[in-house]
């Protein structure tokens, strides 16, 4: 509606039943109070087709068939599926829909001059929840656990959930921007894990790598899991995840997590398990820390301060004690 500048009068929608009775009852009507304030918002009628007659929508129906089978075709002369990130897959989409409609421009014109004016301020378009940061130092939100800085560990955060992300406040203060997660299954949750989030409590407790049941989520990279699995073989479990606890510091401290990676992997495909001790003295600071020498003067030096000047005796006129004039 904003892309057109304005909204229909009415607003049609398939009855949906068979998804909407697949919702429990606190679903349903969240969904109905919800979707009634958007129309509401803009001043729709909603409607919806009459049941039992599957073509009233079919003019709607084949258009969404006819882009989708557009961004097919426009993915295989693309030739890869890949993106950078969403950015770049939402222009790629941006720009297919835009060469779909441009060919129903005249007709979208004319139906322009019926719409509606826009309110002056969109309807949100994300959910809103309060979670508790746990002393693990992430909270769980919709069967995904997220982490988060340790600073924020004990504090409530309210979470605004978009389609791709999640966004931390603590009051109006914005804390963290988290890649939304989804569950694995219906019986599995899912994680989304910053290995920066939670390095400082691992360095303590470097063993407890081993058992994490999102550890596989937190390597950075691929470089580190090899490395990991590596280690464990030649090692040990002990000193495999003091050593990876160690490289993953390593590359958060520095900032070198993917020249790191490089160099890890480059040893693993010689055969040769990452030597630490080398990998801090490559990755050490260019410049030592200047050292500075602070002299402090004597006590006696501010002695001086609290000498305090006899003020000078006023001078008095005589001639005014005598009754004269100045």
């Amino acid at each position: 509606m904003w892309a057109l500048g304005g909204a229909p009068k009415e607003h049609r929608s398939d009855s949906l039943s068979a998804a909407f009775r697949n919702l429990d009852r606190d679903a349903q009507e969240d969904l109905t109070r919800r979707y009634e304030a958007l129309v509401a918002h803009y001043g729709m009628i909603p409607t919806r087709n009459n049941r039992g007659v599957a073509h009233e929508n079919g003019s709607v129906e084949s258009s969404h068939g006819h882009l989708k089978a557009a961004i097919r075709d426009a993915l295989l002369l693309r030739v890869s599926r890949d993106f950078d990130d969403i950015d770049a897959y939402r222009g790629f989409i941006d720009e297919v829909v835009g060469q779909h409609n441009a060919r129903n421009r005249k007709r979208i014109d004319l139906e322009r001059a019926a719409l509606t004016p826009l309110p002056m301020r969109r309807t949100i378009d994300y959910d809103e929840k309060i979670v508790t940061v746990t002393s693990s130092g992430g909270f769980t939100l919709r069967r995904v656990f997220y982490t988060v800085p340790s600073r924020l560990i004990g504090h409530r955060l309210r979470a605004r959930i978009y389609d791709d992300r999640i966004e931390c406040f603590l009051g109006s203060t914005p804390v963290a921007s988290l890649r939304r997660g989804r569950p694995i299954s219906d019986a599995k949750g899912g994680h989304v894990v910053d290995y920066r989030h939670v390095i400082h409590a691992l360095r303590r407790k470097p063993m407890a790598l081993n058992a994490l049941v999102y550890r596989d989520q937190l390597f950075p990279r691929p470089a580190y899991a090899r490395a990991f699995d590596v280690l464990r073989a030649d090692l040990g479990d002990k000193r495999a995840c003091k050593t990876l606890v160690e490289l993953l510091a390593l590359a958060h401290e520095r900032a070198c997590e993917g020249a790191l990676a490089d160099i890890i992997g480059a040893d693993l495909d010689a055969g040769r398990t990452p030597d630490l001790k080398a990998l801090r003295a490559r990755f050490a600071p260019a410049a030592a820390v200047p050292h500075v020498t602070v002299t402090l003067a004597p006590l006696a030096s501010y002695n001086e301060l609290a000498v305090v000047a006899v003020p000078t005796p006023a001078l008095v006129d005589t001639s005014l004690a005598a009754g004269g004039r100045p």
